[in-house]
């Protein structure tokens, strides 16, 4: 069995010939549990949740439009399964808890990236790293995973330590350690599956996510895991999933998270 259960459409259009592309691309791959989970602040039903500048101008979907896609697509017997990432923000759990009861979600994908007011993962943002503390965002970073967690809200953790996005990471493997253990602990007493993530392997930071180091804690915590390319072009669906399973095995695992209509069920790893 593999999933692919983080992508988005953002950079077409919600259309069925578009969103086919994607679950074609799937199909090829072998992948028999896909999934679409555009980010939620592209919905003007979360503007409740996260404001900022450069999320504002990118507010322009409605949730109407996105959750008669996935109608259309079931109606034309095309299997995929409906999500959503939501940008996990502190503070807002009441909201976010309402955004997402609004909806009969497959799964919920919970994701940091947001420290504050900067985006760790955006272009725009990153001579930031240069004039900031690094152990502070990481801390920060790391106090959000273990909230995320204990919010019980999310399904899946998207790209568990994307703040390495840039190959700012501390040197300090005490530290990093520390992180890895908090957040490994809270994922460990929630709901939340953790996915291998292959984006980063098109980052600069040109790795997996999550480090090999912190998935080796999930797993002796026996937190589940699912496969996820975070592709937002067709092309990149299930890219690279032989390296993704090959550190799944290296740290473990032998079973893979599947979810439909808010229920789970494990199978063997592909």
């Amino acid at each position: 069995m593999l999933t692919d259960y983080h992508n988005h459409l953002e950079n077409g259009t919600l259309s069925l010939g578009y969103l086919k592309k994607f679950t074609d691309a799937a199909s090829q791959k072998g992948i028999e549990s896909f999934g679409i989970s555009e980010h939620a602040y592209h919905f003007y039903q979360t503007a409740d949740i996260l404001q900022n500048p450069w999320v504002n101008e990118r507010r322009f979907y409605d949730m109407k439009d996105y959750v008669n896609l996935f109608h259309e697509a079931w109606r034309n017997s095309i299997d995929v399964k409906m999500s959503i990432e939501m940008d996990y923000t502190p503070g807002k759990h009441d909201e976010m808890a309402k955004f997402i009861n609004s909806y009969t979600f497959d799964y919920v994908i919970g994701s940091i990236h947001w420290v504050g007011d900067f985006g760790i993962d955006l272009a725009e943002f990153r001579k930031e790293w240069d004039k900031r503390d690094l152990y502070d965002i990481y801390r920060k970073y790391f106090d959000q995973v273990v909230t995320l967690a204990q919010s019980n809200l999310f399904d899946i953790v998207g790209h568990l330590d994307l703040v390495k996005i840039f190959k700012y990471v501390p040197q300090d493997e005490e530290f990093l350690l520390e992180q890895y253990e908090r957040a490994a602990n809270a994922l460990a007493e929630s709901k939340t599956c953790v996915e291998i993530s292959t984006a980063g392997l098109r980052k600069p930071v040109g790795e997996l996510y999550p480090d090999k180091r912190l998935l080796q804690k999930c797993y002796e915590k026996n937190i589940p895991i699912v496969l996820s390319s975070d592709a937002h072009f067709p092309e990149h669906v299930g890219a690279d999933f032989d390296q993704a399973i090959a550190l799944a095995k290296e740290a473990g695992y032998q079973s893979i998270m599947t979810f439909s209509k808010g229920g789970r069920k494990e199978y063997p790893l592909g």
